[in-house]
């Protein structure tokens, strides 16, 4: 808890909701905080209190969904510090939301600091005020990527906007032994391909279900056939299972597939991308990850933000998944398994400097809390 000059710091974002992206991100950035500020009490705003807590029991956390403004400011009135992000949460329909917690926080003079924070796309007019007018009033805005910070730029924010990367860059992987890919019906000895799909939903609305289902399935028989591999799909969150059983029921060597069905925690997932040879995924964490231990990785963007990913790492990405061309993707799977040992060397350090920048939050972070702390002992010292 709160030391003797320990700084109170509220953290929201998209938190408990069991997506394991949005975990890595909370993993992250709190990682970070108590590097910083081991004496800090934080403050969790989660959309599942009991799951946050479970999963890092020195924090506390709070809900935040359909809490009124008047309890959501005595949560606030404790805080030294609000912080916003990381993650892609100011867009469309959504940012709203969020930033209905920020606002009441700034009527009461608490400070913002938007943490890579993932924006966009931005076309409503409320939402597109609402985050332009509140992170005016932000002490620092970071966000993850050169899309992000265009996005503000083209809604009328002023502010100086620093680009740094999302928080799972700062994670460390944890042992995944090769039991537990036994336990899941991965066979020893074998090699070992990497899937990651996910739901159509608000982020890839142009995605057609069926589609893109037979494309996905058509790659991973591609890869059993071209390098006698078994395929391994790894759910981000829920809906992603129900998907996976969807692209495996159109494979025709469905027999090779699997599905990850155990709970596991960000920094397991992170070390279970060391067993593949190769993946290929849709949701950026996943990538984040193979990137991250080096497997090599072929990104299918669905949205600006694992295209941008691939543009900083230096990796081919091609845009078809949601107009379902299977020729240059099997074409570009192909390339890969042959290159994949001439690219490592360069996509390692890309990652490098990708870790850097996302290590470039924390000094703009320390930079804030070293202010807190100042006037905290100035007050304390009058």
């Amino acid at each position: 808890m709160r030391g003797p000059t320990g700084l109170t710091i509220g953290v929201l974002g998209s938190y408990g909701g069991r997506n394991l992206g949005d975990e890595a991100i909370l993993t992250g950035l709190l990682a970070d905080l108590r590097e910083q500020e081991p004496n800090a009490r934080i403050i969790v705003f989660s959309r599942n209190p009991a799951h946050t807590a479970l999963a890092h029991p020195d924090v506390e956390a709070v809900p935040w969904e359909g809490v009124s403004r008047v309890d959501s400011a005595e949560v606030l009135a404790q805080l030294d510090l609000l912080i916003l992000g990381g993650g892609g949460i100011l867009y469309d329909k959504e940012a709203r939301r969020y930033l209905r917690v920020v606002r009441v926080a700034q009527e009461r003079g608490l400070p913002l600091l938007t943490y890579a924070v993932g924006v966009g796309p931005l076309n409503d007019g409320v939402d597109t005020g609402m985050v332009r007018e509140t992170l005016a009033g932000a002490t620092e805005v970071t966000v993850r990527d050169q899309e992000s910070r265009m996005v503000l730029e083209e809604a009328g924010l002023l502010n100086p906007i620093t680009v740094t990367a999302d928080p799972a860059f700062l994670l460390e992987p944890e042992d995944f032994p090769a039991r537990l890919l036994r336990e899941e019906g991965v066979p020893a000895g074998k090699r070992l391909v990497g899937l990651s799909v996910r739901e159509p939903g608000r982020a890839a609305e142009r995605l057609d279900v069926d589609g893109y289902h037979r494309l996905l399935a058509q790659i991973g028989d591609f890869l059993v056939q071209r390098i006698d591999a078994h395929v391994l799909f790894v759910p981000m969150e829920r809906d992603d299972i129900r998907h996976s059983h969807g692209v495996l029921s159109h494979m025709i060597a469905a027999d090779r597939g699997r599905i990850l069905h155990g709970d596991y925690s960000p920094r397991q997932v992170l070390g279970l991308m060391k067993h593949f040879d190769l993946a290929v995924g849709m949701r950026l964490h996943f990538l984040i990850f193979a990137a991250m231990v080096g497997t090599p990785f072929l990104p299918l963007p669905y949205a600006g933000k694992v295209f941008d990913l691939a543009q900083r790492l230096g990796v081919p990405a091609l845009r078809g998944v949601e107009r379902e061309v299977e020729g240059p993707l099997l074409a570009e799977v192909d390339r890969l398994w042959d290159e994949r040992d001439s690219r490592r060397e360069a996509t390692a350090r890309r990652v490098a400097e990708v870790c850097d920048q996302a290590r470039g939050t924390s000094q703009v972070t320390r930079a804030v809390l070293d202010g807190l702390r100042s006037r905290t002992l100035a007050r304390m010292a009058a």
